[in-house]
């Protein structure tokens, strides 16, 4: 057991940024790696946990999957953590502290809200989604104005109160129709006048009576003057009472004639309207409908942080719990930059020393390495070039040598042919013939000390010095 956390705590000073080697040295140091190292893992399992709620909430992927793709943003926040620490050694000077650490702790802090923002969308998931609800019925509303404004269905209500029109028309026979007000304000003037003519006869036909009787007028009873008269005024009211009654026959007929063409022309016109007007709304119920299963399904992270926003700006509360919330987020996420800038501030520990220590020696054993490695190389060119220098002046004096021979010879031949001894042996057919300038194989033996030159010379440096140095 005591094994097993020993390299627990081991591999969380190593995320930490500790040095296996140092941290032996130092052992002191181990526990405060090892707190840095689980703040760490902290921040890399809320990325985690926010990374699959947000790829839940944005693509609606299944859990699995999502905690899959948590984990691998997780390791992703982490190792960029891991890197920020790292970077930043321990150093006294308060300038290059706070020049280090200003942009570690903006890049913290932008990871910080990357993180806080779908773990606060989560936390308060329940009042969003009543608020998206109503955001939802209202851009609905505002569609449907929108299309109802449209140029397409514009006609909309006109059409249908034209429609509701042409309806009570036909089912009233054509009496409902406003535009035979004119033809009826005609027939009510005839029914008026016949109305008048009527009383003004009924009053003569009284009169001419009542001077028959001798109750009025004259006082006379019998057909005298005066009952004459009035008797030929009541019947000429008559003919007046015809012509109206037979101008208001006219005018009724005229306004049955014209509900009967109204009714008509209301029913051919019906059937036109009402396809019209099916189609149109038809097509509003098609794009309306197309919206509302867009707009229900539109429950992603931006409109969801659009709903806590004006969640916030209705409740204070709710508002001061989202700010304190995501920056109890944004912390956790800061916290292990703070940590090693705090560590900074203060004196270098035991670790910090050995550490510079050890990095100095790495320093000056590489030096003295590298100078070892120039001091061998150069040794080498030296050797191989004496060695190329005594080769060259062997093959010289072997040139010279043979050519002496070759001079040595020919003078000898001459000196037998001016003695007039025997005649020289002729050249076998095997022999080619040399000119006296020949040297054999000296020219041959000159071009491969020319290559072997070439080829020490374009030898790499890593291939002349051993290894081992």
């Amino acid at each position: 057991m005591l094994a097993r956390r020993g390299r627990i705590g081991h591999a969380l000073a190593v995320l930490a940024g500790a040095r296996p080697d140092v941290l032996t040295a130092a052992p002191g140091a181990r526990p405060r790696f090892v707190a840095l190292g689980g703040v760490l893992l902290s921040t890399g399992g809320l990325a985690a946990v926010s990374a699959a709620f947000a790829v839940h909430m944005a693509l609606g992927v299944w859990w699995p999957f999502a905690l899959l793709v948590g984990l691998g943003w997780g390791a992703v926040v982490v190792n960029l953590d891991r890197m920020l620490l790292v970077g930043m050694a321990h150093d006294s000077s308060l300038k290059r502290n706070l020049a280090l650490a200003v942009p570690r702790v903006g890049l913290a802090l932008v990871l910080g809200v990357v993180v806080a923002t779908p773990l606060t969308l989560q936390v308060f998931h329940k009042e969003i989604d009543a608020e998206i609800v109503v955001m939802q019925a209202e851009a609905a509303d505002v569609h449907r104005q929108t299309l109802e404004a449209d140029t397409r269905f514009a006609g909309l209500p006109e059409l249908e109160e034209r429609i509701a029109a042409q309806e009570a028309i036909v089912a009233s026979g054509g009496r409902s129709d406003e535009q035979l007000m004119t033809v009826r304000a005609e027939v009510s003037g005839k029914q008026a006048a016949l109305d008048a003519a009527l009383a003004v006869s009924r009053a003569l036909e009284a009169k001419a009576q009542c001077e028959l009787d001798g109750t009025c007028g004259t006082g006379d009873a019998g057909t005298g003057q005066a009952y004459l008269q009035a008797r030929a005024a009541a019947d000429a009211q008559q003919a007046v009472v015809s012509a109206a009654r037979a101008e208001l026959d006219a005018a009724v007929a005229g306004v049955t004639a014209a509900e009967g063409r109204s009714a008509q022309l209301a029913t051919s016109s019906l059937d036109r309207d009402r396809a019209d007007f099916a189609r149109l709304s038809a097509e509003l119920d098609r794009l309306q409908a197309a919206f509302d299963a867009q707009n229900e399904g539109s429950g992603g992270i931006l409109l969801r942080l659009e709903a806590l926003d004006r969640l916030g700006d209705e409740s204070g509360t709710l508002a001061a719990a989202q700010f304190m919330l995501s920056l109890l987020f944004m912390s956790v996420e800061v916290l292990p930059v703070l940590m090693k800038l705090l560590l900074n501030f203060s004196p270098p520990t035991a670790y910090d020393r050995l550490a510079a220590l050890r990095d100095d020696g790495d320093v000056d054993l590489e030096a003295m390495a590298q100078d070892s490695r120039r001091t061998v190389a150069r040794a080498k060119e030296e050797l191989l070039v004496l060695a190329e220098k005594e080769r060259v002046d062997r093959q010289r004096e072997a040139i010279l040598a043979r050519r002496r021979t070759a001079l040595a010879e020919v003078a000898a031949r001459v000196e037998r042919e001016r003695q007039g001894g025997a005649t020289p042996a002729p050249e076998t057919a095997d022999e080619a013939p040399r000119q006296l300038w020949d040297t054999g194989p000296i020219r041959e033996l000159a071009r491969n000390a020319a290559v072997r030159t070439v080829r020490s010379v374009r030898r790499k440096p890593q291939d002349r010095v051993p290894t081992g140095v």
